[in-house]
């Protein structure tokens, strides 16, 4: 067991530039490297921003211009601002640093603290992150009259719901009933410590997801726990309960190295340098 300490940035009319969060995350992940600092949880909202992790491409990107910034975190492009719970764990972890082992903590702090408001949600395999499930395809309405089986995002890898109207945002992802995303999680790790972390939608406005490809996905969609549970939920009464979850997932976690894999040449009395950043995603 580690100590961990939560520090409350600022929410509503304090939120915070996402520049002022990313600096102060690179002065506590300095101080925890050195061991000046426990391991720390930076809560926060901030200001609308978007932000691209080192896979995105141009064309997940706004198409009118939108600024966006470029993060040195794994994974793709999102949207953080108001309505949403951003958390930047910075967690000094034993190496060779187990990467998805740290996310699928993160995600199940997340989950539990859904289920707390009465929201069931789940992992979709091969897309970190908390998701609420959809129905099952034949179930689904058809989408602008079409039947499934002319529905362009199976037939069109490269599908982009901006140019085919609103039935397709990922914004209306709910009311097709489709997989849609709630957290999002993105990490990078570093000198064995970790940076960035995870965004739980609680109240924001989802339409700012339209104007991109969210996490490069584009057969499923966004949600929050206000649209879910069909009534308002504040970042004040998540805070809390998000808080106590992520301690207890975190706090108590049984931190091992991740397994490394030798070949019969390094067994035999060679070693390999371990890479000191790794970068993972939702």
């Amino acid at each position: 067991m580690s100590e961990f300490r939560f520090v409350r940035m600022g929410f509503g009319p304090d939120s915070v530039e996402y520049q002022e969060a990313w600096d102060e995350q690179r002065r506590v992940h300095a101080a925890r490297f050195a061991d000046e600092l426990p391991d720390t949880c930076l809560l926060l909202e901030h200001l609308p921003v978007y932000t691209a992790g080192r896979r995105t491409q141009d064309s997940e990107r706004p198409l009118d211009g939108t600024p966006v910034i470029d993060v040195d975190r794994g994974g793709k492009i999102t949207w953080h601002g108001p309505g949403q719970l951003v958390g930047y764990p910075i967690q000094k972890l034993p190496r060779p640093v187990d990467v998805v082992a740290h996310v699928r903590r993160l995600e199940e702090a997340l989950i539990r603290t859904c289920a707390e408001f009465g929201l069931e949600t789940s992992r979709v395999e091969g897309r970190s992150g908390v998701w609420v499930l959809g129905d099952p395809v034949h179930e689904r309405p058809a989408l602008g009259g079409l039947t499934l089986d002319l529905d362009p995002r199976t037939q069109d890898d490269e599908f982009d719901a901006r140019f085919n109207g609103p039935e397709y945002a990922p914004s209306n992802a709910g009311q097709r009933r489709e997989d849609r995303k709630i957290a999002a999680i993105g990490i990078r790790v570093a000198k064995g410590v970790t940076m960035h972390g995870f965004a739980l939608n609680v109240n924001p406005d989802n339409t700012w997801f339209d104007k991109i490809i969210p996490c490069g996905i584009r057969d499923a969609g966004v949600t929050s726990l206000s649209y879910e549970l069909g009534r308002e939920v504040t970042i004040a009464e998540i805070l809390p309960v998000a808080e106590k979850h992520l301690r207890d997932i975190l706090e108590n976690a049984e931190l091992k190295p991740r397994t490394v894999e030798r070949t019969a040449e390094q067994t035999a009395g060679q070693t390999v340098e371990s890479p000191e950043t790794e970068k993972a995603t939702a």
